[in-house]
């Protein structure tokens, strides 16, 4: 699973023609490393907030710099991708635009758990993951699915409500 590693350019290469992506997740780099140490936090506080403002606000990514991201991130467009702090996705994933990633209200004051997705999974555009799921490793979902339950490792998930068509 996903640990977190300081290196900010540690998703650079893998968006070699993705500058939008390369920013974002270097953004997003940095933020979340100012996160892990308080003194660090309130030095890099005003670069948080501008940094909620860029990406958030101008760009409509929502990726929260708490989340959980793992190493060779790919991120294609990601206009009106949301991700919850929650989080927590594997290494070497790809995020397509307008992907959802995160917890489902349960009642007015309580909400499940986060999403836990594991390394080498592809996640297609306008991909709704919703819920204590958890998505296992070397998954593909394809676009417009809706997950929200548990998806074994190594297979192709379709559709609303999402099924495995193929087994790797």
């Amino acid at each position: 699973m996903a640990k977190s590693n300081h290196n900010i350019f540690q998703d650079w290469a893998i968006n070699k023609s993705n500058i939008k992506g390369r920013l974002v997740l270097m953004a997003f780099r940095v933020a979340h490393w100012a996160t892990l140490n308080k003194l660090l936090f309130i030095l890099l506080l005003p670069y948080s907030v501008l940094y909620r403002l860029w990406v958030e606000w101008f760009l409509c990514i929502e990726i929260p710099f708490k989340t959980t991201l793992g190493k060779n991130t790919r991120l294609y467009h990601g206009h009106a991708t949301v991700i919850n702090d929650g989080c927590i996705i594997g290494n070497n994933c790809v995020i397509r635009h307008c992907t959802t990633i995160g917890n489902k209200q349960i009642n007015e004051n309580t909400f499940s758990s986060c999403p836990i997705i594991g390394n080498n999974v592809d996640i297609g555009a306008n991909v709704c993951i919703i819920g204590p799921v958890k998505i296992g490793n070397n998954v593909t979902i394809g676009a417009g699915s809706v997950i929200v339950k548990d998806i074994p490792n190594d297979c192709v998930v379709v559709g609303n409500p999402s099924r495995v068509i193929k087994n790797h």
